[in-house]
């Protein structure tokens, strides 16, 4: 505890845009590989069933999918390279300029979709009108999709967040640190300053909006001092290891996300056991990915499961910060319980 603002690991002020720039959240952002996948999935499905009709035999539906497919396919990639080109232009734009940009550029996809089957031959009298309305359906349906789920970013957050707030003000942690404050006044007054401030400083950090990511060298450094504090109440039980990775540490995560799973690992693995526990936590980067883990042992054993409303909110924020690309996996193995984190560098 050599740092007296030990947990304010965010900076205090904050980042306003510059003057004269207009700034928008983005209903739909084509350039997520998760919208590309969605995307295609869909099309492609409504597709197979539009083939339906008119299909005598399998054989007649796959032909007539293919020949859907060869159209519908280039239109969409289309669709998302507009979307996705366009991205910061409709960044400056208010929200309620992206969704008739979405479907105007659906429409154009669904003409150019026509277009490229009637220069291959595959229809002699082109449905223009039929195309482009189509398109323009299709690309309503993403669209309003696509918002719902920027929707859903606000409240999940929130709901992670009151939870975690809940979590780090509950009673028996409030209560502990004080009474191992209580313990080091009269022996190490300073260190009992020291604790005091810090958790005055977990107060503060916990009320205020970091925003909607933070760095992992951030949530590490807010990991590492909230062990510091832990250290005090469990002494030699609690048993650190660190193994991490400098390289690691600019990748953006949602913030206390690394938090909660240390506070799981000492809460499940030091607290039961009168002999404490082993605290792993490393990171490492490979290629375009950084892997976080937080191991922990079981000394008392796996006891009266929890309800796991942490480890899903750290899985829900994850999602929805890097959608397909992230990866969240926790399980209990041999006495030992490990969360495995794989988020894009």
């Amino acid at each position: 505890m050599k740092d007296p603002q030990i947990l304010s690991t965010f900076p205090d002020r904050t980042v306003s845009p510059p003057r004269g720039r207009k700034t928008s959240v983005l209903v739909f952002d084509a350039c997520q590989p998760g919208v590309v996948l969605r995307a295609v999935l869909f099309v492609e499905t409504v597709m197979a069933v539009g083939a339906m009709f008119g299909s005598d035999n399998p054989l007649q539906w796959a032909e007539r999918l293919a020949l859907l497919t060869a159209g519908a396919l280039p239109a969409t990639l289309l669709w998302l390279l507009l979307a996705c080109s366009f991205k910061h232009r409709l960044g400056r734009l208010g929200r309620q300029a992206h969704y008739p940009v979405g479907v105007v550029l659906g429409a154009a996809a669904g003409l150019a979709a026509c277009a490229l089957l009637a220069s291959i031959g595959a229809t002699s009298n082109p449905p223009w009108l039929a195309s482009a309305a189509t398109g323009l359906l299709l690309s309503v349906l993403l669209v309003i999709g696509l918002g719902l789920r920027a929707r859903a970013r606000t409240p999940a957050a929130t709901t992670a967040r009151l939870a975690e707030l809940q979590a780090r003000i509950r009673p028996h942690f409030l209560f502990n640190t004080l009474n191992s404050a209580i313990a080091l006044v009269r022996a190490e007054p300073a260190r009992a300053e020291a604790l005091l401030e810090d958790l005055s400083d977990l107060f503060r950090h916990v009320l205020k909006d970091p925003g909607e990511s933070v760095t992992l060298g951030e949530e590490i450094a807010l990991a590492e001092r909230y062990l510091a504090i832990e250290q005090v109440r469990f002494g030699p039980r609690l048993r650190v290891q660190w193994s991490l990775d400098p390289e690691a540490d600019p990748v953006r995560l949602p913030p206390l996300l690394l938090q909660p799973l240390v506070e799981n690992a000492v809460k499940h693995g030091v607290e039961p056991s009168d002999k404490g526990a082993d605290v792993r936590i490393a990171s490492e980067r490979r290629g375009d990915m950084v892997r976080i883990t937080v191991i922990n042992t079981v000394p008392a054993g796996q006891g009266v499961a929890g309800h796991g409303v942490a480890l899903d909110n750290v899985r829900t924020r994850l999602g929805l910060l890097h959608d397909v690309r992230g990866s969240f996996r926790a399980g209990l193995r041999r006495g030992v319980f490990r969360v495995r984190i794989e988020v894009p560098a």
